[in-house]
């Protein structure tokens, strides 16, 4: 940036009450060519925002954040959070193995208004891996380069292993990480285990997954989830209902978007929430970047078919 230039800044939002509900993750949208499409990444803002998101997490790994470069990531950040401009608290996805980078993120979405981090502990591929005390030192200095609430995302994605007694060390010793995303093999069951151990050190534990095991995880604690921008207008009656403590309300709902979220999660993964915005005249393109691919057409086909049933906003929002 050029000496004297100005940047676009704003106070970082303080949340006024934890973080409840639902939290989908927002695609990156691309033109067909592969280019950031700033354009329709704003209609997905605003699309998110309509679908009733109690916050939105952007670059995570459902918006292809590997395949993005660092002038990208800065670019789409201030572009979400200009164009969210407090209507909702927007989650910025910060992860990187190297400490200095990861906060460097973080400063970044703090001056731009984030209001909350989400971050994996430190790896790169399947072999470099941080010890416990070099984790806590990881996200010790990520939360005083930002001053915002941290979220861990525990995925198989990183290969790291993330033990109940460590995350309630985590959380004891650097205050600031007090949400916690379970998406690992038996997530009801850790979520139980790690809001038993933790108390009130734990002020978010939410499941994602794309809500997979919603019902499993709201029974066992789960304040949220963190599903895809897909269909959470649909996903968050159940929680709502469940929060309220009509289980049977809760469990009828989910029982109608199963096989949506199922054939989501099972065959398309990140590529459906583009595919159902695209058909829904949300964006132009529904591009994923190489090595990524695009999906087969049948596979499409299936996904708008079980969509067209449950008939979310992301269908209709543009037309």
């Amino acid at each position: 940036m050029a000496r004297g230039a100005t940047i676009w800044k704003v106070i970082p939002m303080k949340l006024s009450r934890p973080l409840t509900g639902v939290l989908p993750v927002a695609p990156t949208v691309f033109h067909d060519d592969g280019a950031l499409d700033l354009d329709g990444q704003r209609r997905v803002m605003d699309l998110m925002v309509d679908q009733g998101s109690d916050a939105i997490c952007i670059l995570a790994n459902f918006s292809e954040q590997f395949v993005m470069t660092d002038e990208e990531r800065r670019v789409s950040t201030e572009a979400c959070l200009k164009q969210v401009n407090g209507r909702v608290p927007v989650i910025v996805t910060c992860s990187h193995f190297s400490t200095q980078i990861a906060a460097a993120r973080a400063r970044h979405a703090a001056d731009h208004g984030a209001a909350m981090l989400m971050l994996m502990p430190p790896y790169h591929g399947a072999a470099l891996q941080a010890d416990e005390g070099a984790m806590i030192e990881h996200f010790a200095a990520i939360a005083k380069a930002s001053g915002l609430p941290i979220m861990v995302q525990d995925a198989p994605l990183s290969g790291v292993k993330l033990s109940v007694p460590f995350l309630v060390r985590l959380a004891q010793e650097v205050p600031l990480v007090s949400y916690f995303k379970i998406e690992v093999a038996f997530a009801a069951q850790k979520l139980r285990d790690l809001i038993a151990a933790a108390g009130k050190s734990i002020v978010g534990p939410f499941d994602g997954e794309e809500s997979i095991t919603l019902m499993a995880d709201l029974d066992a604690g789960a304040t949220g989830s963190m599903c895809s921008a897909m269909i959470p207008d649909l996903i968050r009656p159940a929680i709502i209902a469940h929060h309220a403590g009509d289980r049977a309300k809760a469990a009828a709902i989910y029982k109608n978007l199963l096989p949506l979220i199922n054939y989501e999660n099972r065959q398309c993964g990140l590529r459906s929430a583009k595919a159902v915005m695209k058909e829904g005249g949300v964006i132009k393109s529904d591009h994923v970047r190489h090595p990524l691919r695009p999906l087969h057409p049948e596979t499409r086909k299936g996904l708008l078919e079980l969509a067209r049933e449950a008939n979310p906003l992301a269908l209709r929002w543009g037309k």
